[in-house]
């Protein structure tokens, strides 16, 4: 990942979901449910970025055999992006949180 280039909120949620391998719905499900209802990504939204994932090669297809139900799952440079991103959104709150206590 370029130093410039950063992760948008939906697809880190949505990357974030695939460490293990799900199809779209439970990936839905999970982040509502893990933000309490805080975010929430509609199907459209989804699909789209999940194209996105998929040509910078950063998940895969893990699963097609049922037809209805694509799994996915997060490639070796997925989780390296993933992990920058990760790091990167750390620092962020990091200043946050000092510039708070400062106030």
């Amino acid at each position: 990942m370029k130093k410039t280039e950063q992760l948008t909120d939906s697809m880190s949620y949505i990357m974030a979901a695939l460490t293990k391998p799900r199809h779209g719905y439970a990936i839905m499900n999970l982040i509502e449910e893990t933000t309490k209802g805080a975010i929430t990504i509609g199907p459209a939204s989804m699909y789209t970025i999940i194209k996105k994932l998929l040509k910078q090669e950063w998940i895969y297809l893990y699963d097609e055999s049922n037809s209805r139900r694509k799994t996915y799952l997060l490639t070796e440079k997925g989780r390296e992006v993933l992990g920058e991103d990760l790091k990167v959104r750390k620092l962020m709150i990091q200043l946050a949180e000092t510039g708070l206590e400062e106030a």
